[in-house]
């Protein structure tokens, strides 16, 4: 494990975040094959369903017989788990003959209960990972009662290529342009939340997943504009509109989310909750704007959307405090990397 330029096998979705946090690996110079476990599962509708009703841990068999063919080394320096729902102690086993260390990172909330039994595997593999990288402070201790070897906790990152701000032309502008969005999936506490703003005069866009099912979706439905955006869609949607909203997943037990990265990463005014953590993050006011409820949601959006000057500034002393924070996932994954070092 000493010098750089590690052979890493990085199993996780070839997708989204996932896929930023492998790119990351590379560009840090690390030899990285990516494999997403999904790609062995059957080729069923019911397969996420029962990931999240019984547990990842059922499909461990697929794994266990299907991924040995798949590797393209006989020996890695590092395996890396990103996410951990379909990796059961004996999956880990199996990746003992082939890794000299097994590290997990999760950025959902793998111990807490949201996500119902998606995460089981996860939690009976705890102790099996040579480190576990979690995003909340409740999850070490949590963590380390399940048997954790060791347990380090980082915030979430923007990624310095998918989150860089693109030059966009004015056909892009109007096409993208938006006086306050929310960008993300529906969840029962926002659809009351976004409704409100609606109903306080906020010029709101919606775009995201599952919005179709809120009992809000009637009157909601002429604000959402479409499903989930990646990519340069969604950077440029982030670019082109005025006030970006923040909202936290209560069940997830956020305090932080990749977007409060990510917004003033790409140059966007971030309006979040405000939280403990956003305020660590951000001065209140000159980086961003935060709030407690929707009536004060709603007098900050008009405070900038009212005045031009103002939001401009906000938002370029937010991304220029986003850099000087440097959560962002080269950052992370070399502190990643590095600790592993150190505990060889």
């Amino acid at each position: 494990m000493s010098g750089v330029g590690l052979s890493i096998l990085y199993l996780g979705a070839e997708r989204g975040t996932s896929l930023d946090r492998a790119n990351a690996l590379r560009r840090l110079g690390h030899r990285v094959e990516h494999v997403d476990l999904r790609k062995f599962l059957p080729r069923t509708v019911w397969v996420y369903p029962i990931i999240h009703r019984l547990g990842g841990h059922i499909f461990g068999p697929w794994i266990l017989h299907s991924l040995p063919a798949a590797l393209q080394r006989p020996h890695y320096d590092l395996c890396y788990v990103d996410g951990g729902e379909l990796v059961t102690p004996r999956v880990i086993g199996l990746l003992r003959n082939y890794a000299t260390k097994i590290i997990n990172y999760s950025i959902d909330d793998p111990l807490g209960n949201r996500d119902g039994a998606k995460f089981k595997a996860y939690r009976h593999s705890v102790a099996d990972y040579d480190l576990c990288v979690v995003m909340r402070s409740m999850n070490i201790s949590e963590a380390t009662c399940l048997g954790a070897k060791h347990v380090m906790r980082v915030y979430m990152s923007s990624d310095e290529v998918a989150h860089a701000p693109r030059v966009l032309t004015q056909e892009e502008r109007d096409h993208w342009k938006a006086d306050v969005l929310f960008l993300g999936t529906w969840f029962p506490e926002r659809g009351p939340f976004l409704l409100e703003l609606v109903d306080h005069g906020i010029p709101l866009t919606i775009r995201g997943a599952n919005w179709h099912k809120a009992p809000e979706w009637p009157r909601l439905r002429s604000y959402w504009k479409g499903g989930p955006l990646q990519g340069d869609d969604y950077a440029k949607a982030i670019q082109c509109t005025k006030v970006n909203l923040g909202l936290l997943s209560k069940g997830n037990r956020d305090l932080h989310t990749t977007r409060s990265m990510e917004i003033p990463a790409l140059g966007g005014l971030l309006c979040a909750e405000r939280t403990t953590e956003h305020l660590d993050l951000y001065t209140e006011g000159k980086e961003a704007l935060f709030w407690s409820g929707v009536e004060e949601c709603a007098a900050a959006c008009r405070s900038v959307l009212t005045n031009e000057e103002f939001r401009l500034r906000i938002a370029a002393a937010g991304q220029t405090r986003s850099v000087t924070n440097g959560n962002t996932n080269e950052n992370v994954m070399r502190a990643i990397v590095e600790q592993v070092r150190v505990q060889s």
